[in-house]
């Protein structure tokens, strides 16, 4: 066999082969051309070596075509060129028959074959199939339910059911807690919604307290939740929607904290703890009567947005490539929703981030002036947070217009230093549960007889947390440093939840209440706790993730692997036991029944007897058709109200009627079953012609025509 040879050399003829003819000048050019190229080929052939064995089969194939071709003159496809006069060896027949084989194809007289398939090609695996439309669907769906955030999302809700239960047992029906504070708030949710959808420029001259200006800020408003007030009618509605948002209000309380956690750099079991101890507190159960207090998830997760915005966590610190100012618009949104829902818990949290804030300033124009560099989190983000700041400060400034025109137009409303010291808790308080504890609550009643006013001053966010809390001090992911922050703000905010217990709040409250603007509306400094909780459930959340790292880390190390699954699960130990810290023994009371005089009652009207438990009932009432109405319960008693009241004590004479209608009031709706022991139960059934009215018994009540 042959050989060819680069560059000019030309094959030596032997006995067994007739000498071949001399090649022309054409050829010989030829030659020159195509031989580095194929040697190039083959070499390259060589170099890569063979993958596998097809590929390995199809490189010697191509050199063999190659080196016939230098040889005889023949194509690369293993047939001679005819043309040219070249000679058919024997060789030359195997070489083609080889080249045949390896190629797949040959030519016969100039005719071409189907091309063979390639020998190794049924061991090679099957292409896979393209997924249809519902199956890429199927999968999308999958993947977004076994994402962290949805599974936290659900678990939340579904704890928050548990935990609240048996709030959705009856919600038409049962209101958690108590039916006096949850009946205005029902309210409350009922006419944000109906008035946005009929009349928005009345929003802040609501329907009772006829005829008061700017009654809907006689207390926090919810007005944040007037979407689902926007949804149903009636006072039943108005309870499920209110049992409704109690629950919704637990769950994202919980989703709140726990994303804050995570984005700070805790793990999910970690976190987890952080949500539900931030949540479920025992404090917490004696405010279940108080929506605006438990809607507080706005607050961590506000925290949480703004903090992934600017692409910073406690554990890990500052990393641009994690910053987008998408979530710092998020952040600040969420943190006006809340300031929405009511100054009770917005105020402090409106301090919080302006404080914040200023810190930062301060901070990096101190290094920037120190190093000269341009704003760690650039343009756009600094941007976002002047947008969002000024859309947060729009908001508040909104929402408090129309508390200053109450203050000005009542200025007895206003609270005095002597209105908190009623409400302060002593030291006492942090470790005494409120009666709604499922746990503590028998167990504590002699330590809560001892307080002056408990349902305000049954401060214990749970023993658990205070344990795990304090094991964070120690052993945690958190920096030193970070800790010893953390552990500050636990004790500052301790003392400010003291009120004027702590050296009489020379130094703490009493200055903020002086001198912060809309401070003074907060006479129940208690409700501080709330960031003590905050505070504390991280410093657990640092503890409990540092405990999970290192279990896994020694999982890591040991083969077979140990500790073992039972060790593992024994890291949600810490969680189980806050969750059953958190099991409430809430009274879930039925609402009162609205009278059937109430539903076809023109307004404006008033619902005798008049004070300031059933005020609120009447409230809810209202809702079916909003008449006005001269009731009305908040935190503090206009005084045309406390007017109304008495005289109306006499009522039905000539005084009452001409005062009455001299108000506006067309009718009166006098319940039969609360005259016990008042003094209409003598006049309701006295004769009233001379009176110039009309009286008429309808159901349980007596309608007054005035």
């Amino acid at each position: 066999m042959t050989t060819g040879q680069p560059g000019n050399a030309r094959p030596t003829p032997t006995d067994d082969a007739p000498s071949r003819p001399a090649p022309t000048r054409a050829e010989d050019d030829a030659a020159k051309a195509s031989g580095p190229k194929d040697s190039a080929k083959a070499d390259a052939a060589k170099t890569d070596g063979p993958k596998d064995g097809a590929k390995a089969d199809a490189a010697k194939a191509d050199g063999t075509k190659t080196d016939t071709a230098k040889a005889d003159g023949t194509k690369a496809d293993g047939t001679k060129d005819v043309a040219k006069g070249g000679v058919v060896t024997d060789a030359d027949e195997a070489e083609g028959t080889k080249a045949e084989d390896a190629d797949g194809s040959q030519k016969a007289d100039g005719d071409p074959k189907p091309v063979e398939a390639e020998r190794w090609e049924a061991f090679v695996s099957a292409p896979e199939p393209r997924p249809s439309r519902l199956s890429r669907a199927v999968r999308a769906v999958g993947r977004f339910l076994a994402h962290e955030w949805t599974l936290a999302t659900l678990a939340a809700l579904a704890l928050a059911v548990l935990m609240t239960w048996p709030t959705l047992r009856y919600p038409r029906y049962t209101l958690p807690q108590d039916y006096w504070d949850p009946s205005l708030q029902s309210w409350q949710m009922a006419w944000s919604g109906h008035i946005l959808l009929a009349d928005p420029a009345r929003l802040w001259q609501s329907n009772t307290f006829f005829p008061e200006l700017w009654s809907f800020a006689f207390s926090d408003t919810l007005l944040g939740y007037a979407p689902a007030g926007m949804l149903g009618s009636g006072p039943q509605d108005a309870v499920l929607r209110y049992n409704i948002m109690f629950v919704l209000a637990h769950a994202l309380a919980t989703l709140g904290a726990y994303a804050l956690a995570r984005q700070l750099g805790a793990g999910r079991i970690g976190a987890a703890v952080a949500g539900v101890g931030y949540t479920y507190a025992p404090w917490l159960l004696a405010q279940a009567g108080h929506l605006h207090v438990l809607s507080n998830g706005g607050i961590p997760l506000a925290l949480a947005m703004l903090a992934r915005g600017h692409g910073w966590s406690l554990r890990y610190g500052y990393r641009p490539e994690q910053r987008h100012d998408g979530w710092v618009y998020a952040g600040w949104l969420v943190a006006a929703w809340q300031v929405s829902l009511g100054f009770g818990i917005g105020l402090p949290f409106a301090y919080f981030l302006a404080g914040a804030v200023l810190v930062v300033a301060v901070l990096f124009g101190v290094r920037r002036l120190r190093s000269g560099r341009a704003l760690p989190f650039g343009r756009r983000l600094l941007v976002a947070d002047v947008l969002g700041g000024v859309l947060f400060a729009g908001v508040g400034l909104l929402m408090a217009f129309p508390y200053f025109k109450v203050t000005e137009l009542h200025p007895y409303a206003e609270r005095t230093i002597r209105d908190v010291s009623i409400f302060s808790p002593p030291a006492s308080g942090f470790v005494t549960a409120p009666a709604e504890s499922r746990i503590w609550g028998a167990l504590h009643e002699g330590a809560r007889a001892a307080l002056p006013g408990n349902p305000e001053m049954t401060l214990l966010p749970g023993f658990v947390l205070y344990a795990l809390a304090a094991g964070g001090l120690f052993f945690s992911v958190w920096r030193l440093r970070h800790r010893l922050l953390l552990l500050v703000g636990v004790l500052v905010t301790m003392v400010f939840a003291m009120g004027t217990r702590f050296f009489d709040g020379t130094f703490t409250y009493v200055p903020l209440f002086e001198h912060a603007p809309g401070w003074n509306a907060l006479r129940t400094p208690g409700r501080l706790m709330l960031w003590t909780t905050l505070l504390l459930a991280l410093l657990a959340a640092g503890a409990i993730t540092a405990l999970t790292d290192r279990v896994r880390e020694l999982a890591a190390q040991r083969i077979p692997s140990w500790p073992g699954p039972w060790l593992r699960m024994a890291t949600l130990l810490p969680l189980l036991l806050v969750t059953i810290e958190g099991l409430n023994a809430t009274p879930h009371p039925v609402v009162p029944a609205q009278p059937a005089a109430m539903r076809s009652a023109e307004g404006p009207l008033l619902v005798l007897p008049s004070n300031q438990s059933i005020d609120q009932h009447v409230m809810l009432w209202s809702t079916s058709g909003f008449p006005d109405v001269v009731n009305g319960g908040s935190g503090f008693t206009p005084r045309q109200l406390d007017d109304v009241r008495r005289v109306s004590q006499s009522f039905p004479d000539q005084t009452s009627v001409d005062y009455l209608r001299t108000l506006g009031v067309r009718t009166v709706v006098l319940l039969r079953g609360q005259v016990p022991g008042t003094p209409w139960e003598i006049t309701i059934d006295a004769p009233v012609e001379s009176l110039g009215i009309t009286r008429q018994d309808v159901g349980d009540a007596v309608v007054y025509r005035l």
